[in-house]
């Protein structure tokens, strides 16, 4: 097991493509641990900067608190060392101290620290929410800035002085002002990550307002796609990005759009299209049609997306 302090967690984070792993399950949506690990095993063979188990991808939302421990445990163990390996934590400030807490005790390299559940709150009780998960750990905890989890320049500024382990900021809004300001304002103090959904989308344009790196779903099955895709990215190689977009990730887009949920169940439905095992959603997910299975899997041949080794 390697250790990460805060600091190397956000170098390390930055530094390239990040992955964030379905969760599978059987047909009886039972968490599928042997499918799981072997997806894990084959994903661990390409290079990328960090792996974020049980994330939104992962369907962390779906999970039990027990689930959740197994399918770290389990990433962690298949991993051995070769990528670290960030934990979710989330829902009531008490169940992500508990879920912290559990990931430092089994080796998680960071925390990935998801929306509060449900209720509506102020930006002090959003700061109070992060500053009592962050102190619960020594680990390197990232915000994810999204749904009712929302904070301004001024919060961050806050927690930026007052933890000193918050070292990434997670976008799940796509407000490029507030990114813009964000970066101004704090520069490298944090490591900057692309949340939207299908983030490739946006990866051209975040990268000028200092997002070195996001979250690819697509790698589930399109690995190789999804590394030359940030490959380009980063070389701002603008014709090669365009022409990826506009012969695959549009069109994709397209599927996914259909209906709300589809961003993790068109994830699954391409690991199928692929020839590896996706399995099926949890509600209130709802898995793609026959038709939809179909034009996926025609889109994904038609892009020569390689077959899975």
């Amino acid at each position: 097991m390697v250790e990460f302090s805060p600091q190397q967690l956000a170098d390390t984070v930055g530094s390239g493509l990040l992955s964030f792993p379905v969760t599978h399950f059987t047909d009886d949506l039972e968490f599928d641990e042997p499918s799981y690990r072997e997806h894990l095993s084959w994903l661990s063979q390409y290079p990328v900067a960090g792996l974020f188990a049980a994330g939104g991808t992962g369907e962390f939302f779906s999970l039990t608190a027990s689930e959740v421990s197994s399918v770290l445990t389990a990433a962690i163990e298949e991993v051995d060392g070769r990528v670290p390996v960030i934990a979710p934590a989330g829902l009531g400030t008490r169940t992500a101290i508990e879920q912290a807490r559990d990931a430092e005790r089994v080796g998680a390299a960071g925390i990935l620290l998801f929306p509060h559940y449900l209720t509506e709150a102020s930006q002090e009780g959003i700061a109070a929410h992060v500053e009592a998960v962050c102190r619960s750990t020594s680990l390197g905890v990232i915000f994810y800035n999204r749904a009712n989890a929302r904070i301004t320049v001024e919060t961050l500024a806050r927690l930026a002085d007052s933890c000193p382990n918050l070292v990434g900021f997670k976008d799940g809004l796509g407000d490029i002002e507030l990114m813009t300001r964000i970066y101004a304002r704090f520069g490298q103090r944090f490591v900057y990550i692309g949340g939207l959904p299908t983030a490739e989308t946006f990866a051209l344009p975040y990268l000028e307002l200092g997002v070195t790196t996001y979250s690819s779903a697509l790698f589930n099955f399109a690995p190789e796609f999804a590394l030359e895709f940030y490959a380009d990215v980063r070389a701002k190689r603008h014709d090669a990005v365009y022409a990826k977009l506009r012969d695959f990730v549009l069109p994709y887009l397209d599927i996914r759009d259909r209906r709300k949920g589809y961003a993790v169940s068109i994830i699954k439905a391409g690991l199928d299209a692929v020839g590896r095992r996706g399995g099926p959603v949890r509600p209130p997910l709802l898995g793609l049609t026959h038709e939809e299975r179909d034009e996926l899997r025609e889109l994904t041949a038609a892009n020569a997306l390689q077959p899975a080794r």
